[in-house]
């Protein structure tokens, strides 16, 4: 079950990666205009909240290979922390922001928080 948590936990860091490549330096052009549905002109207003955005997708990713690194117990409590970051910051935005968000993030970090927590 550990092997599953760990790939599970990596895959959500890979996720959030992408999430920030998006943001930060794809928000104005084709990937990350067809991601938000703007135009160019609304894309080019709102590149730094993206990027503000992607920065903070860039530190949940960082959080979770730092704990896939660290040694037990440190590890383990590194990654419920993260992924409960990765939860709550998805639930908050398929709430408030769209509802894709609940599948494109809350979702994985829930099953890999789920996973995370059966390996304890």
């Amino acid at each position: 079950m550990t092997a599953t948590a760990h790939v599970l936990v990596a895959l959500v860091a890979v996720l959030h990666l992408y999430f920030l490549v998006l943001e930060m330096f794809l928000w104005e052009r084709p990937p990350g205009r067809r991601l938000s549905g703007f135009d160019a002109e609304t894309a080019r207003a709102t590149a730094p909240l993206a990027a503000n955005q992607g920065l903070y997708n860039g530190f949940l990713a960082a959080g979770l290979v730092w704990g896939l690194a660290a040694a037990p117990p440190t590890g383990h409590r590194v990654q419920v922390f993260f992924l409960v970051c990765v939860v709550i910051a998805g639930l908050y935005g398929g709430a408030t922001a769209n509802r894709r968000i609940y599948v494109a993030q809350a979702l994985p970090g829930a099953l890999a928080l789920a996973a995370v927590s059966a390996a304890g």
